[in-house]
């Protein structure tokens, strides 16, 4: 007999066939994005992949429940795992072993969303948010399964694979008095029905525009941002400390380069300045409407007021309403008040000695920094007022000269830490997160770019296509906030911005999976961030109940559908009337306007009749179009049996105000 061949080749060759990991050694330095955490949340019923770094060509072992996955750490020192799906539960462990093994424990399995936005979404239930009732909210906000999780404030010009955050926590009145208030009533309302886990990953930005949160390689699709994006490469500072050092140069060049000023000593102000030469311009307003559309710097205002003998001796205060961005103003060349406060509410007292009867001048010395520039709220905010209550209006014709246009100087540099540039946010608290299994996200945003409305009907689907595609799990559910209620009632029919805004998100709704809460009866005429945050969670809950957990409820308000023009009327018919529309508090349906071929709107008469809305206006006799609550704050009270308000519409495409992509 031939001797018997060794074994130990043969195993090794099949070994190495088959891919087996027993002579290549454990990982070492492993490393994993921090939502990789104690008391995390990992979504119920997907592939859940987890990832991170370590060194090159080791094994990183990932268990969890009666799961163990393997992987080999690739060149770069990237890795991933895709763990089979898992049923919601938890307290587990999640172990991911090299040569030292890392435990997470408290894991649960639930529902994870994305929370985003501008600073509607980041709004906190405590601190500078304070909602309804917040004290009570937050001794009640004992939900141990409640998991949350805050991306700290970053950008970056490229891509980033971590984020900075303290880790998961779970929900308690410990934790939660800074955290997203939207997003935790959305998190509560799912909870309480779905009675299962829940991850909130709240990353947010107030003031921050959609592009920021979009990456290049979509944004690139778009010649506006392509220009735009090229335009940040070459204005962008790298360094912190240089950028610091170029502004505070600016802002040195500016000071002395204010015609205003002789010496080092302000000379417009002083009563003996001679200001017949200045030109003149009404106030309130923003001087880009009155002929200065690219004005940036300083420009000073005086106006002339007689205080009459009737009114004898008093102390006096000036009130001048917002201003943007900052001011100087003397009364009488009295020093009397100065804030470096964009449109806080200028009150400022004025000292007995500075005030006389007869003739008095006041001088304003505005700088505007960039945006919008002047003295821009109501006419009736400008006024002197007596300590007895007389008053004295301000608002009207003011002189005005330019002390200092800053684009003399060139382009204002970009910051390094400026959130509002294209793909920024999109790379430093997104891209990081991707693709953390998830069910889906919430987003409220809109209010920065209500200016560029018509654009956003391009840019806001492709930000969540961009999002959707990045994350690599299809068409996942988004649902978003449509723009509450703010600024000045709406008195009579006409243009505006922030209804176009509107119109661009309810446009939105034609891709997939999508949802929106509408806001219009829950804001602030005099704050951009309303407090009732309850309900624009409890409506966004609705919209995930209904078109994602298919759950019995009505998720939205009236949408409207289409016209049918029957004789002298128009008759409107809506989506979503829940049984039936209804007018609030049973008065008569108002905020609809009507149009014929001059495209003039007037306010019409309408009336419910079923489930639909007979719109008419006797002095027009072949109406052409209607509109619904079209305004920034408008007049509107149409619902359906649900209690939920119907979205503002207009049913003409006639062009609006905002600027074109």
């Amino acid at each position: 007999m031939k001797p018997a061949k060794p074994l130990l080749p043969l195993i090794i060759f099949a070994a190495l066939l088959s891919g087996c990991s027993w002579f290549t050694k454990p990982a070492e330095n492993i490393q994993l994005i921090t939502l990789f955490n104690d008391h995390m949340v990992l979504q119920r019923d997907m592939v859940l992949p987890v990832w991170g770094k370590a060194s090159a060509g080791g094994i990183v072992t990932v268990e969890i429940k009666n799961q163990r996955k393997q992987t080999q750490v690739q060149e770069d020192g990237s890795w991933m795992v895709r763990l089979d799906p898992l049923s919601a539960g938890g307290p587990y462990q999640l172990r991911v072993i090299g040569s030292d093994t890392l435990r997470f424990n408290n894991v649960m399995v639930g529902e994870v969303w994305i929370c985003s936005g501008q600073s509607n979404m980041e709004m906190p239930l405590a601190g500078w948010g304070q909602v309804i009732n917040y004290e009570q909210e937050i001794r009640d906000a004992l939900y141990p399964d409640i998991r949350l999780f805050q991306v700290k404030h970053t950008v970056s010009r490229t891509p980033l694979d971590t984020v900075s955050c303290p880790g998961w926590s779970a929900c308690g009145p410990e934790t939660i008095p800074l955290f997203s208030a939207v997003a935790y009533f959305f998190g509560r309302e799912l909870y309480k029905t779905l009675a299962v886990p829940i991850g909130l990953v709240h990353t947010s930005w107030g003031g921050t525009v959609a592009e920021a949160w979009t990456s290049e390689a979509s944004l690139n699709t778009m010649p506006y941002f392509q220009e735009r994006i090229a335009q940040m490469d070459s204005m962008r500072i790298q360094s912190l400390a240089e950028y610091e050092s170029i502004m505070a140069n600016r802002k040195k060049q500016i000071a002395a380069g204010d015609s205003g000023f002789q010496d080092g000593r302000p000379v417009w102000n002083e009563t003996s300045c001679d200001i017949s030469h200045w030109k003149t311009m009404n106030l309130p307003g923003k001087w880009e409407n009155a002929g200065y559309p690219k004005l940036d710097g300083i420009m000073w205002f005086s106006k002339e007021f007689t205080l009459p003998r009737s009114m004898g001796p008093s102390t006096w205060t000036l009130h001048l309403g917002p201003i943007n961005d900052n001011d100087l103003t003397w009364v009488n060349g009295v020093a009397v008040g100065g804030l470096q406060d964009a449109n806080a509410l200028r009150i400022y007292p004025i000292p007995a000695a500075a005030i006389r009867q007869g003739v008095n001048r006041i001088v304003v010395r505005v700088e505007d920094i960039g945006g919008t520039g002047g003295i821009w709220g109501e006419p009736k905010q400008m006024y002197l007022e007596s300590s007895e209550g007389e008053k004295i209006a301000l608002a009207g014709a003011w002189r005005h000269r330019i002390g200092f246009d800053s684009n003399a100087l060139g382009p204002e540099p970009l910051s390094p830490n400026n959130p509002n540039q294209p793909t920024v946010l999109y790379n430093a608290m997104l891209h990081p997160l991707m693709p953390f299994a998830i069910r889906g996200a919430i987003w409220y945003q809109g209010e920065s770019n209500a200016s560029r409305a018509f654009q956003y009907r391009t840019l806001f689907p492709l930000m969540i296509q961009d999002w959707r595609k990045n994350w690599g799990q299809g068409d996942f559910p988004f649902l978003f906030v449509q723009l509450a209620n703010f600024m000045k009632k709406q008195t009579e029919p006409t243009d505006d911005s922030w209804a176009e805004l509107r119109e661009a998100q309810l446009m939105t709704l034609s891709l997939p999976n999508t949802g929106m809460a509408v806001a219009i009866d829950i804001g602030d005429a005099k704050d951009i961030h309303p407090k009732n945050k309850q309900e624009v969670g409890r409506r966004l809950a609705l919209n995930a109940l209904r078109l994602v957990y298919d759950k019995p409820v009505e998720h939205s308000g009236p949408l409207y559908r289409s016209m049918t023009v029957e004789g002298k009327t128009i008759r409107l018919h809506f989506n979503h009337t829940a049984g039936g529309l209804r007018a609030k508090n049973g008065r008569t349906l108002q905020g609809f306007a009507l149009a014929g071929e001059d495209r003039k709107f007037v306010w019409a008469d309408a009336r419910i009749d079923g489930e639909t809305v007979v719109v008419s206006h006797p002095r027009i006799q072949q109406p052409k179009a209607v509109r619904y609550a079209w305004a920034a704050n408008p007049i509107g009270n149409l619902f359906n049996q649900a209690g939920l308000p119907a979205s503002p519409f207009r049913t003409d495409a006639w062009p609006g105000i905002t600027e074109q992509p």
